[in-house]
């Protein structure tokens, strides 16, 4: 490792971060790749997209971006910074409820927490869109969709947000969660 580092100039925090995260547990119900990640927000950066199906049918969406900078960031308060988004359908009943965007914030805070991700810095926004069809379209069932959009800086090794993310992702897609004692399979992650 401290080799490789030298070889291409990655430092070894960012190494040793990228191990936590393809360590990290994940719900076996989320198909993990690696994708390319954004290249001018921070010096290293890694990306991941999780998808969660049932039954065949995709129900949940993802993506979780861990972003370096040995100098630090004021604005994150520290090296590190973990950037997620989360998309789920959802029923139109459900999307009605003025509560969904706060129920939606604390189901990230809550997975988190179940996984020791410790933070600090934490920002976002919770989205609720409803669409509703008309003219030709009128026949066509409408669609409601939850999105949660949030960035942290971690205080804790990697692994436990990588592994809170897929807990969202799940939550999200309206699955119960794990049983007290059920550890999460590790799955095989792709590159793209």
């Amino acid at each position: 490792m401290g080799v490789r580092s030298e070889i291409d100039h990655t430092p070894p925090a960012f190494l040793a971060a990228l191990e936590q995260l393809h360590a990290a547990p994940v719900r076996p119900e989320v198909a993990i790749d690696e994708i390319p990640a954004p290249q001018r927000i921070a010096p290293h950066a890694h990306a991941l997209s999780g998808d969660v199906e049932v039954a065949g049918d995709d129900v949940a969406t993802g993506r979780f971006i861990l972003l370096h900078d040995p100098a630090g960031n004021d604005a994150w308060n520290g090296e590190f910074r973990c950037v997620t988004f989360a998309r789920a359908e959802v029923e139109a009943e459900m999307a009605a409820d003025p509560a969904l965007a706060s129920v939606g914030w604390s189901w990230l805070v809550d997975a988190l927490e179940t996984h020791g991700g410790t933070h600090t810095a934490a920002s976002g926004s919770v989205t609720v869109v409803t669409t509703e069809t008309f003219g030709e379209m009128a026949d066509d069932a409408g669609s409601a969709q939850v999105e949660v959009r949030a960035s942290w800086t971690p205080t804790s090794e990697v692994g436990a947000h990588v592994a809170a993310w897929s807990e969202l992702l799940c939550t999200l897609a309206g699955l119960p969660p794990l049983s007290p004692g059920v550890v999460p399979l590790q799955r095989r992650r792709g590159r793209r």
